[in-house]
């Protein structure tokens, strides 16, 4: 398998400067630009097998959103939110110096993805999004919430790669070789008498969400719709058929207003579709490329 090339964008918050990591294929001087964004506990190497295929079309950047992956940790945890997300992909944007480019976001990823796409001036021309939209639903939160931010330990990445299926089981089939090479980049070893592996992630991403109230779930909804509305790129509504976050009554209204997403169901899939089979994969590629 080809390699990405692992790079560096320095970023601003509260408490000084982040270094945020992103996973870069292609021809890095590829005019044609893809950002592909992962979900809330994920990291940019869950899009190896999709950037492997659109690469020989686009210069694909999977970045790792701060707290994840190869990025720092934030100082402050009231820092992972979704404008703290969105400044950070404005100050790569500047980094990549694309005058245009799509975005491919999955959950969270699309949740940023609308937010840069409803931006005056924006250069997202295409937008995927990939089992989100404005309206989340509180039962998928409450089951990601029950897990995200636990740091259990493995002694292998056999063990880990069980133990992140028996929560992932939503994701649908796959493979046990599909299964480990999504979960060899969720760990890092551990230095110390016990080793093992740990999630490559900073525990403190779930405590804003185990701090949101029903107030502010709906006050935020709205203000999604909102950015929704105000996005102009062309967009596709990927859904899991079996999605407890995506509801077939918020894709119906995506598809009615704003920008009018296309939509496609993937069947014998919940939250979300990884994105990893020849069949997914597929569909991703011809709705971008036909809109280049």
């Amino acid at each position: 398998m080809t390699e990405p090339r692992l790079e560096y964008v320095q970023c601003l918050d509260t408490q000084g400067l982040h270094r945020m990591a992103y996973w870069e294929w292609g021809e890095p001087t590829n005019p044609k630009v893809l950002v592909c964004v992962h979900g809330l506990s994920r990291q940019g190497r869950d899009f190896d097998a999709l950037a492997q295929t659109l690469c020989k079309h686009y210069r694909v950047v999977c970045p790792d959103v701060v707290g994840r992956g190869r990025s720092d940790w934030l100082g402050d945890p009231m820092g992972y939110q979704i404008p703290t997300y969105v400044a950070d992909m404005v100050t790569l944007l500047a980094r990549l110096n694309a005058k245009t480019l799509d975005w491919l976001g999955t959950s969270m990823g699309g949740v940023i993805g609308m937010a840069v796409a409803s931006l005056s001036g924006s250069p997202v021309r295409q937008l995927v999004l990939n089992d989100v939209g404005p309206a989340i639903e509180p039962q998928g939160l409450e089951r990601i919430g029950a897990y995200v931010g636990r740091a259990p330990r493995f002694a292998s990445v056999d063990e880990a790669a069980d133990y992140m299926w028996s929560i992932s089981t939503s994701f649908g089939e796959h493979t046990r070789e599909q299964w480990l090479a999504l979960t060899r980049p969720m760990l890092r070893s551990v230095d110390d008498e016990q080793g093992g592996f740990v999630p490559h992630y900073d525990p403190r991403i779930a405590v804003p969400l185990h701090g949101t109230t029903p107030e502010m779930a709906t006050a935020a909804q709205g203000l999604l719709w909102q950015r929704y509305d105000a996005v102009r790129a062309r967009t596709l509504v990927l859904r899991g058929a079996l999605s407890d976050i995506l509801k077939p009554h918020t894709v119906e209204e995506m598809a009615r207003r704003g920008p009018k997403a296309s939509v496609h169901e993937f069947p014998a899939v919940g939250h979300a579709p990884t994105l990893v089979t020849p069949e997914q994969i597929a569909v991703v590629q011809e709705f971008l490329l036909a809109g280049a």
